[in-house]
């Protein structure tokens, strides 16, 4: 019946073309399956449900152990649900992936801080030399013991002419987020529900850490912070997870990907 549609094709070619079709279609739906769980794992955790997020989250990394290493809201979501041993091997694999982020080291250090204390914290604190972003310098220096709240606070308010309004703001976020995760380390509640309550007042609705501290607010029972909101960009989010190990490879035919190309052309 094939060769009776005229498509110039041999039997043995369309049968490769249609289990190559068929493989499309199974990695298709294995995909939407991660991307379901990862969305519905965010839309859990910034509601304030983070044993329904980690249900979610846990799954999908158990799906696809390639996107753990990635997956450092689930290492968030960790530290919330008190499963602290679990998120401090989560930034612990996420810094294989990531080596230069202040904000990695610095939730690797709750966690230890959890399990044991500030002190054997600072002990096993990730060193972070690269991390450009203001006041990301400042707040890791704080956290490894060198450095002060006040200089946390000045950095943030740092501009020049072409700091936009929004820039600036995200600045005075971030500091009043890390300062109170900081000061709850350290078991010093008062102060840490002062600045979380002003960074969750500070967070833009497309600042996925700035929705955070509206989480941890939430989280805590402290009152007077807004709901949060999933962020409306995703530019903070891991990489969606990958289905499987089928690699693309730019100039194929179609964007094949090599196993599908390979089924029906031969290798």
């Amino acid at each position: 019946m094939l060769a009776d549609w005229g498509l110039g094709f041999s039997i043995p070619i369309m049968k490769r073309l249609l289990a190559a079709l068929l493989l499309c279609c199974n990695a298709l739906t294995a995909q939407e399956k991660l991307e379901s769980l990862y969305e519905r794992g965010e839309e859990h955790f910034f509601a304030g449900r983070i044993k329904e997020a980690l249900v979610e989250w846990d799954a999908q990394v158990k799906e696809n152990p390639a996107s753990l290493p990635g997956h450092w809201q689930r290492g968030l979501a960790l530290y919330y649900a008190e499963r602290y041993k679990d998120g401090r091997a989560q930034f612990e694999t996420h810094q294989k992936v990531n080596s230069e982020d202040v904000e990695n080291a610095v939730w690797h250090f709750l966690c230890v801080a959890k399990l044991e204390n500030a002190e054997a914290a600072r002990k096993a604190f990730i060193p972070i030399t690269h991390d450009r972003r203001v006041p990301m310098k400042e707040i890791h220096a704080l956290f490894a013991g060198k450095g002060t709240e006040e200089a946390v606070l000045k950095a943030a308010e740092a501009k020049t002419e072409d700091t936009s309004a929004a820039t600036l703001n995200m600045q005075r976020c971030y500091a009043h987020l890390y300062l109170g995760l900081y000061h709850e380390a350290l078991g010093k509640t008062e102060k840490a529900k002062e600045h979380m309550l002003k960074a969750a007042e500070l967070a833009s609705k497309g600042s996925y850490m700035g929705q955070v501290a509206v989480v941890h607010c939430k989280v805590r029972g402290w009152e007077g912070s807004p709901p949060a909101k999933a962020p409306s960009t995703k530019h903070q989010a891991p990489e969606k997870p990958q289905a499987s190990n089928i690699k693309m490879r730019e100039g194929r035919p179609g964007g094949l990907p090599d196993t599908v190309r390979e089924l029906v052309f031969g290798a």
